[in-house]
């Protein structure tokens, strides 16, 4: 019997990822089932469970690819020396995320932002996808951490606010222009960049609270 070859197992792999992916883009994780995912590869149910024995693993396989390419979109702008403003650096992430599987016949730039949103709601149910959602917070994190001090040490910010403060909220505005995009659409890179680069220009003191 001739021995299959690895780049075949990858490839047989990443045909059932993409039709699952497919399938939860569509109909979301519960309403699929695994026969759905089988239509969808074109695939037999041995050749499927020999790699995902339920719908629960193509979900955190699934999960885990897309938390690697938020890590790596962000690891990577922020390798950049010197590494650029914040507003140019979050909209250049945003960009690769918005990007994914856009170049695909009769994808809707929707796609994976609805994907990334059906992900994180899962992560209320599901302490595996939980404990991945968590170290990849805490990776991201600590990137914005040390760009938050390469750019106090440029003059660029203020040594007032935690730094862990400005990481969060960085993270939490990328976050919140994915699901912009998941929910209605009409999201580019331009506008996080735009927007952030006008609030970073406010400048001056807070007025005083009551």
């Amino acid at each position: 019997m001739a021995r299959v070859s690895q780049e075949h197992l990858d490839a047989r792999r990443r045909q059932i990822l993409d039709g699952a992916t497919r399938c939860f883009t569509r109909n979301g994780f519960h309403a699929t089932s695994m026969q759905d995912v089988l239509k969808e590869a074109d695939l037999s149910a041995g050749a499927v469970y020999r790699y995902f024995r339920s719908k629960d693993e193509l979900i955190v396989a699934i999960a885990e690819e897309t938390f690697a390419l938020i890590r790596g979109a962000f690891a990577a702008a922020a390798e950049q020396s010197p590494p650029p403003g914040p507003d140019l650096l979050i909209a250049e992430v945003l960009g690769t995320i918005l990007e994914v599987g856009a170049g695909e016949p009769g994808a809707d730039p929707r796609d994976f932002p609805r994907l990334m949103l059906q992900v994180w709601t899962e992560t209320l149910r599901n302490e595996e996808l939980a404990d991945l959602l968590r170290r990849g917070f805490e990776e991201i994190s600590g990137v914005w951490v040390g760009l938050v001090e390469a750019y106090r040490e440029a003059g660029m910010l203020p040594a007032d606010v935690p730094a862990r403060y400005i990481a969060r909220t960085l993270i939490a505005a990328a976050q919140g222009y994915v699901t912009q995009q998941a929910l209605f659409g009409g999201v580019d890179r331009g506008m996080l960049r735009d927007g952030l680069r006008g609030l970073m220009s406010m400048g001056g003191e807070a007025p005083a609270r009551d």
